[in-house]
C-alpha cells in the first residue's frame, strides 16, 4: 500500500483531490505553507496530516501528487525526483483517476466551480458519485456511478482528460499570462472536445461554443429558440429564480433554483440538459431548489440590515454577474463592491474592462493589486484602476471602518487573491464570530 503525498495540498483542487483518494480508502497525507487556508477545514476533519514543506517528508514508500503552482526546483519535488519515486502533477493523476468512472468534466471560462457543485448536488440526490469541485470540496465513493469534476483550461491542463462527458459554459478570453487571444483559448477548448468520448453539452448562446467541432453528440442549451434545451418565462422569486424548460421545442419541465441572475439559469440548464440525457426523472433533478452553493461564490452573512458577501469573482464578466445577482436578490439596496484586482497580467490586460464592470456598483472601493509568483509586476498599479472609475476609492486594511456607513447595503468582497483579509479585517471590528 502506497501512500500518497500531496505537494501543496491546500490548493483548491488537490485538497479536493485528497479527499477524493481518502474517501475511496487511499492512504493520503501531504504538505503547504504555514499560513491558514479555507481548504484546510475539510482536510483536517477527515484526519489527512499535513506538514510544513519539508525534503524530510519525502519517505520511500510515497507516490507524488504535486500541485501545478510549484516548480520543480521546489524542495520537495527534487527530493522526490532523485529518489526516483512514482511522481505526478495533479491533472496528470487525476486525468488516470477518473477512467475507472463515467465522467463528467465540467468546463468553461467561466462558472464552472458553480455548475460542477450544482451537477454534483444533483447527481448526489439519487446516485453514489465522486466529485472534484473548483472550491476545495472532494468526496469519493468506492461504488461511484458517476466521477464530476471541474477541468481547468490554464495551461490546457484539461486536455490531459479523456472525459466521458463534457459540460462546456463558456470560451472567454482569460489567463492572458499563458494564451495570446481568444482565438488561443478556442483551439485550447476545440482540443478538449476532441477528447471527448460520448457527449458534449454546451452552451449555444456563446458564439465561439457554436463553432465548436466534436466527434461525439452536442447537445446546446441557452435562452435562444435555436438550442436543443431552452429556458423560458424566467422569473424572480423571494426563493430564486423559477423558469420553463423546453425540449427541442417542447415544454419539458419548471424548476426552481435558489440563486439569482441569467448566468445561475444557464447553469441550471447545463446540469438538467446532461441528467436528462442520462435518463434522470425531472421530479429528481428538481433537487436543484435545495442546492446550498459553493464555497466563495456568492457566500452571504447578514449583520443587521448589511449583507456581507464573499464570492470569486476576478474576471469583468464574473463582476458584472456577480453584482446582477446582488441587484436582482436585493433591489432596495445599495451595492458597495469590494475588489482586489488578481495579477498584473490580467488587470492591465482588462483594465477599462475592470472599470466598465464596476461601474454599476452604487460605490467602489479597490484593493491593491494581488500579484502572481509567477509574474513581473510591470508599472501598474492600482490607481490605473482607479483612475478609470469616478468616485472610486483605494481601501486600506486600517481604514476598513468606512464601509459601517453602508448600514443598509450589499458589501461584495470580490477577488482570487487574498480579498478575505479585508473581510475577515472588516467582519473583526463588527465581532462576527
Amino acid at each position: 500500500m502506497t501512500t500518497y503525498h500531496f505537494i501543496g495540498i491546500k490548493g483548491t483542487g488537490m485538497s479536493a483531490l485528497a479527499q477524493i483518494l481518502h474517501d475511496s480508502g487511499e492512504k493520503v497525507q501531504g504538505s503547504d505553507v504555514e499560513k491558514s487556508f479555507f481548504t484546510q477545514e475539510a482536510l483536517e476533519s477527515k484526519n489527512i496530516p499535513i506538514f510544513p514543506f519539508s525534503k524530510e517528508n519525502i519517505t520511500d514508500d510515497l507516490t507524488i501528487i504535486a500541485g501545478n503552482a510549484f516548480p520543480d526546483e521546489h524542495v520537495e519535488i527534487a527530493e522526490a525526483k532523485s529518489k526516483g519515486l512514482p511522481f505526478y502533477r495533479y491533472h496528470e493523476f487525476l486525468g488516470e483517476w477518473l477512467k475507472q468512472y463515467t465522467s463528467i468534466a465540467v468546463t468553461g471560462a467561466h462558472g464552472k466551480t458553480s455548475t460542477t457543485g450544482l451537477l454534483a448536488h444533483v447527481l448526489n440526490s439519487v446516485y453514489p458519485i465522486s466529485y472534484l469541485i473548483g472550491d476545495g470540496t472532494g468526496k469519493g465513493h468506492v461504488d461511484s456511478n458517476y466521477f464530476v469534476f471541474e477541468a481547468c483550461e490554464y495551461r490546457r491542463h484539461f486536455l490531459s482528460y479523456e472525459p466521458d462527458y463534457a459540460i462546456m459554459t463558456n470560451i472567454d478570453f482569460d489567463h492572458p499570462d499563458y494564451f495570446s487571444s481568444i482565438n488561443d483559448v478556442f483551439d485550447a477548448f476545440q482540443s478538449m472536445a476532441e477528447r471527448v468520448k460520448k457527449g458534449i453539452i454546451a452552451c449555444g448562446d456563446d458564439e465561439k461554443l457554436q463553432q465548436i467541432q466534436a466527434k461525439v453528440p452536442v447537445v446546446y442549451y441557452g435562452f435562444l429558440p435555436t438550442n436543443d434545451f431552452q429556458a423560458q418565462n424566467v422569473k424572480e422569486t423571494e426563493h430564486g429564480t423559477e423558469f420553463d424548460v423546453f425540449v427541442r421545442n417542447t415544454y419539458y419541465d419548471t424548476f426552481t433554483i435558489p440563486m439569482y441572475g441569467n448566468h445561475h439559469v444557464l447553469n441550471a440548464l447545463s446540469v438538467i440538459a446532461i441528467c436528462q440525457y442520462e435518463g434522470m426523472e425531472a421530479e429528481a433533478i428538481k433537487n436543484l431548489d435545495t442546492f446550498k452553493g459553493v464555497k466563495r461564490r456568492f457566500t452571504e452573512k447578514k449583520v443587521n440590515d448589511q449583507i456581507i458577501i464573499d464570492d470569486y469573482a476576478h474576471h469583468p464578466r464574473e463582476i458584472t454577474a456577480t453584482i446582477e445577482s446582488a441587484r436582482k436578490k436585493y433591489p432596495n439596496k445599495e451595492v458597495i463592491a469590494i475588489f482586489q484586482p488578481h495579477t498584473f497580467t490580467r488587470t492591465k490586460t482588462f483594465l477599462q474592462e475592470f472599470a466598465d464592470s464596476l461601474s454599476p456598483a452604487d460605490s467602489v472601493y479597490l484593493c491593491e493589486i494581488f500579484g502572481s509568483a509567477r509574474e513581473d509586476n510591470g508599472q501598474l498599479t492600482i490607481q490605473d484602476l482607479q483612475k478609470l472609475i469616478p468616485n472610486s476609492s483605494v481601501l486600506e486594511l486600517e481604514g476598513i471602518e468606512e464601509l459601517k456607513k453602508y448600514e443598509d447595503g450589499v458589501l461584495i468582497f470580490m477577488g482570487a487573491g487574498d480579498i478575505q483579509k479585508f473581510q475577515k479585517a472588516y467582519e473583526d471590528i463588527l465581532q462576527i464570530k
